[in-house]
């Protein structure tokens, strides 16, 4: 069924020590090619300085050194760029392997961006920031991926087609671990959070400068003009005074067009890397055929001159940057009036494809949400695609953990919840809050379309709620427990709706007296006890475990406890039925050296 954990990590360590013997042979590859390269370059100097002292040796010699030199630079540039290649290859599954290693709470990206004080879920429920869903799952290296992943990991559940079509994708993608790999590390030649709005911004806005048909004519007639009368005052036809004119009347013209082509072109001058990048990436992606929903279409909308109008333009940029050497841009403007031929291929481009430009890189940021969701399928040994349920308020788990735990030493535990409210006890450190969590969590990871850390996993799309890391608010006057007192309000005013909803209250009221919290929790729970909802509410206070349902949805009581060994605290993080019958607050506190 699924490959086992240890199977996967050697896998990718497999991966990452042939990349490295590879790299290893790169180098050498390229340092031997330095070398020839510069003996090469002098033979060519010292072929040169021959054919100009009339030796017929060194003149034939001067053209084979100089096809040789080309030839070696383009075959070091190849070598270059596999290298760099697998330099990424590398990175990429040294991030893998610090899913394995638990290591990957130091990866760089966390989505902390991404976190809003307007959804206290994201705080509750770890979703963004160090240590988060997103730093695990995130493989996405534009600003698009990035943004889209945040959007996927929501509390709010997403129509039935859309997650659908994202599992499809998803699971189709971990058949294709080696593929994931190669389109990460080809993606990690774009800048790290390269925004993608600000390419499509440069190159498809619709600017004043154009140029004109008569321009473009002349483009093309001067330069044959002038090649034609070079190739008569060769053949001593007629003088030179003729090329002359034609080269300083074109060179000229380029100077008189120069402000207002650099104006068309400025966006393609920062782009170079980018293009070539994205035209390496749609290629790859149109050799792999793929079978799902949501691949399928990307390849389709990539299939529709992507590529190649991405390399129209890359080469472009490529002839444009040319101009920053000054002895080409002088010649390939006297020669060939080589600016403004740029300037009207861009334009052309502009025209006719510009349009496409926008989709087209959109589509890369789908593939990276897809490359990030897919992220836990290849790390854990036990995962499982959730099924949905289209019956009242579900949540049924078997052997679910938690996906920010290392899979060695997390307890899973099952779940079969209908709609309840549900009263947790247990004593400090024994579960209670990482129990709600993984609950939340995974449900949060099952909206995405990601698989989860369970054998199975079955839900009712719900709302999920959560009060678990309260905190005051200095600067708006709002103490620890009216902050909580908003949070369960908000739930209270969504519960009017009665729409599915998941509820989780960690230390329900723990900012004020007992007295009073025991009155409020009693009847915020009153209120959250409804035949939609599913709610956890952990708790202290044993007077909670008495209470009664205000309706015909059932009030239950779950607990976790711990136990002593050779005089030790122990805990085995196993949710159990029933109330509660012991306390550790005591023994922590020996422990700690306060009693």
């Amino acid at each position: 069924m699924h490959n086992t954990y240890k199977q996967k990590a050697s896998f990718y360590a497999n991966l990452q020590h042939t990349a490295l013997s590879r790299a290893q042979d790169c180098q050498k590859k390229s340092s031997r090619l330095t070398l020839e390269r510069t003996i090469c370059f002098f033979a060519l100097l010292f072929s040169l300085a021959g054919a100009y002292d009339g030796l017929t040796a060194a003149l034939l010699l001067s053209p084979i050194f100089l096809i040789a030199f080309v030839m070696l630079i383009r075959r070091h540039n190849r070598v270059k760029k596999m290298l760099r290649l697998l330099d990424n290859e590398i990175a990429v599954l040294h991030d893998y392997l610090c899913r394995f290693d638990n290591s990957w709470q130091q990866l760089p990206v966390n989505g902390q961006e991404f976190s809003s004080n307007k959804r206290p879920q994201n705080v509750d429920l770890h979703i963004f920031g160090p240590s988060s869903l997103f730093q695990y799952l995130c493989a996405a290296r534009t600003k698009g991926g990035r943004l889209a992943l945040a959007h996927a990991l929501s509390p709010v559940p997403p129509a039935r087609e859309v997650l659908l079509r994202r599992q499809s994708a998803v699971r189709e993608l971990l058949g294709h671990p080696y593929l994931c790999v190669e389109l990460e590390a080809l993606g990690r030649l774009l800048p790290d959070n390269h925004d993608t709005a600000a390419l499509v911004q440069e190159i498809t806005a619709d600017r004043q400068h154009h140029i004109s048909r008569t321009l473009q004519r002349t483009a093309w007639i001067l330069p044959v003009l002038t090649a034609c009368s070079i190739a008569l005052a060769g053949l001593q036809l007629t003088g030179w005074d003729i090329p002359g004119l034609l080269i300083l009347l074109q060179f000229t013209i380029a100077m008189i067009f120069h402000k207002h082509n650099q104006a068309m072109l400025a966006p393609l001058h920062a782009l170079q890397q980018e293009l070539h990048t994205y035209q390496t990436l749609f290629i790859r992606l149109g050799e792999t055929n793929f079978t799902s929903p949501a691949l399928t279409s990307i390849t389709h909308s990539l299939s529709q001159g992507a590529a190649p109008a991405l390399q129209t333009l890359a080469r472009l940029t490529d002839h444009v940057n040319m101009c920053r050497n000054l002895f080409f841009f002088v010649c390939g403007n006297a020669l060939l009036l080589w600016d403004c031929h740029c300037a009207a291929r861009f334009c052309r481009w502009q025209l006719h494809t510009a349009q496409h430009l926008k989709s087209w890189l959109a589509s890369w940021s789908e593939m990276e949400l897809y490359l990030s969701l897919a992220m836990a399928g290849h790390t854990r040994e036990c995962y499982t695609f959730p099924q949905l349920l289209d019956s009242a308020p579900q949540l049924n788990a078997t052997a679910l953990t938690s996906l920010l735990l290392n899979e060695d030493q997390a307890v899973p535990n099952d779940t079969a919840m209908q709609a309840e409210t549900r009263i947790i006890t247990g004593s400090n450190m024994s579960g209670k809050t990482t129990y709600m969590r993984t609950l939340a969590s995974s449900l949060v990871l099952a909206y995405a379309g990601a698989p989860v850390c369970a054998r199975s996993f079955a839900f009712t799309p719900m709302h999920i709620f959560t009060s678990i890391q309260v905190h005051d608010d200095q600067s708006q006057g709002i103490s620890t427990f009216y902050a909580e007192l908003l949070r369960i309000k908000q739930m209270v005013d969504f519960c009017k709706q009665q729409q599915p909803m998941l509820i989780c209250i960690d230390e329900i009221f723990k900012g004020t007296n007992s007295a009073d919290r025991i009155i409020g929790a009693r009847e915020a729970i009153a209120r959250l006890t409804q035949p939609y909802c599913l709610t956890l509410v952990s708790t202290h206070d044993f007077e909670l475990c008495d209470i009664k349902s205000p309706n015909s949805t059932p009030v239950t009581n779950f607990h976790f406890a711990e136990y002593y060994d050779d005089n030790k605290i122990k805990f085995d993080y196993k949710i159990k039925n029933g109330r509660c019958q012991t306390t550790n607050a005591q023994y922590l506190l020996k422990m700690a050296g306060i009693m």
